[in-house]
């Protein structure tokens, strides 16, 4: 898979953009937070981790706008979520 760098709209996060040009949340910091259930550094769930390989573009779309409201929910803008 080719990767390049770029950031969500909106974000100073890196994200990694796929062949077919949809960015991974995914930060490489991954560590499932226990209140919540989601991982500390790109806010999916496990259940949303383990689908994204296999989604198509419309529910990888479907995960990233659940992400962007998890973000907004803390007031995060950057790398703010990560110890």
């Amino acid at each position: 898979m080719a990767f390049g760098r770029r950031y969500l709209p909106g974000s100073t996060v890196p994200v990694r953009i796929n062949k077919e040009g949809i960015p991974s949340p995914c930060i490489n910091v991954c560590r499932m937070e226990p209140d919540s259930g989601l991982c500390a550094g790109c806010l999916r769930t496990l259940d949303e981790i383990a689908r994204w390989g296999a989604a198509d573009d419309a529910e990888r779309r479907r995960i990233l706008a659940a992400v962007a409201g998890r973000r907004a929910a803390r007031g995060l803008d950057g790398l703010e979520n990560v110890e």
